[in-house]
């Protein structure tokens, strides 16, 4: 590159000249520099542009991994807290177990008013026929009205158990999701028929599933029908439960209104029994973490990266120096000052920055983008990660720029005339 006879006359008339013109004319050395070496400076630059690629995609992973296990969470209650007995309460001269039982999910209800809905549930096992002579085995769940609710469950043909089936006994039940498409090959063919437990027949009223795959970790199983808890007394000894769930109005409430509802259980049973009362605030506690771990050793790693790109970038501006001895020492002579020089190859390394940045950028918000065309998943993405992305690569073009463009402006202008 050469120096143009205007800029010469320019510095010959005025050896001062102001910033603008100065910033100007820097930035025309800098891209007539890049566009003289083209290939040499785009293939640094490409050493950015996957750096930052990385650092978005890293963001938006633990942004992802983030929100799915939030929605998964919440998709498996709403404000949810779960009680069951762990054990202790029995005695030399008692030996029955001091489990849970119906009257303490009305106590709970009277004591802790956040509670806005509350359901037990009972297991039950039998087998049914499924025509051919064959038969399946089948978990049925007495539950209240409310475990809908408490349990957020999704309706896809019918409607769930009410309060009506609840006090008159009636004898109805609804069904998962695949249990409906095995036995009768729709939900909607599912609606009006009879599934004969325990010598009772029970009518299909409904077909629901849960709002977010479980993957068989909850009571809800492949092969599941709810009853009215009411219907299932009569397949049981006592009035005792599994487990309680409950439900609070807000979620500001779940940690006051689980420890309430431990105080109200342990009052109603004897001293030395155990009960388990929690709620999701754990594992998303232990969620966010894991992701913040995850996502921060995935930015070390593009630290790394980007690391590696900086050290590129300094090693071609040494050489770009070296190999520009000669148009320095012409600069120098025309008046050019060692904070010019400095700055025109600092703007040169911060070009290459950039513009590895931008592609870099493009290249990470462009891939998730993209998902929401073959999928129906949503991935969040952050325009705060775009612009630390673009603040970081400019960063790095000053960092690793400084000590070529400092080796620059040092040399003496005499001497780098003499340079062939």
């Amino acid at each position: 590159m050469h120096v143009t006879t205007s800029a010469i006359e320019r510095r010959t008339r005025n050896p001062e000249p102001i910033i603008g013109e100065m910033i100007g004319e820097t930035l025309r050395f800098a891209y007539d520099t890049f566009v003289a070496n083209r290939m040499r400076f785009l293939l640094t630059a490409l050493g950015i542009a996957i750096g930052t690629a990385s650092l978005v995609l890293v963001v938006t992973i633990g942004l992802t991994g983030k929100q799915y296990v939030l929605n998964l969470i919440q998709g498996i209650g709403t404000n949810l807290i779960y009680a069951s007995y762990e054990g202790g309460g029995q005695r030399i001269t008692a030996t029955a177990l001091d489990e849970l039982t119906v009257e303490d999910v009305s106590a709970v209800r009277e004591q802790v008013p956040s509670v806005v809905a509350a359901s037990p549930f009972v297991v039950l096992n039998d087998r049914i026929s499924v025509g051919n002579g064959k038969e399946q085995d089948i978990l049925i769940l007495g539950v209240f009205p409310e475990y809908r609710q408490v349990r957020n469950l999704v309706l896809l043909a019918g409607r769930f158990l009410d309060t009506a089936d609840f006090v008159g006994h009636n004898k109805v039940g609804v069904i998962t999701e695949k249990l409906a498409v095995k036995l009768f090959r729709t939900p909607d063919n599912a609606l009006g028929q009879a599934i004969k437990v325990g010598g009772l027949s029970f009518t299909v009223i409904g077909v629901f599933k849960e709002r977010v795959e479980t993957f068989g970790q909850s009571e809800v199983e492949e092969n599941t029908m709810a009853i009215p808890y009411s219907v299932s007394r009569f397949f049981l000894p006592s009035n005792t439960v599994r487990q309680i769930y409950f439900s609070v109005g807000s979620p500001d409430d779940v940690m006051a209104a689980t420890a309430q509802i431990k105080q109200v259980l342990q009052s109603r049973h004897r001293p030395e029994s155990v009960y388990d009362v929690e709620n999701l605030t754990q594992l998303v506690s232990l969620a966010d973490k894991t992701a913040n771990i995850l996502t921060t050793v995935l930015l070390l790693i593009a630290a790394v990266v980007l690391l590696v790109s900086g050290i590129g970038i300094m090693n071609i501006m040494l050489a770009t120096v070296s190999a520009r001895v000669h148009e320095i020492g012409i600069r120098k002579a025309v008046g050019a000052t060692k904070r010019e020089i400095r700055l025109q190859f600092l703007s040169e390394a911060v070009l290459i920055s950039l513009i590895g940045g931008v592609v870099g950028i493009v290249i990470g918000i462009s891939i998730p983008f993209s998902v929401r065309f073959f999928t129906a998943f949503r991935i969040p993405i952050s325009g705060l990660c775009a612009i630390i992305a673009i603040v970081v690569s400019s960063l790095v073009g000053i960092i690793f720029g400084t000590v070529p463009a400092i080796r620059a402006s040092q040399l003496d202008p005499v001497e780098s005339l003499r340079y062939e």
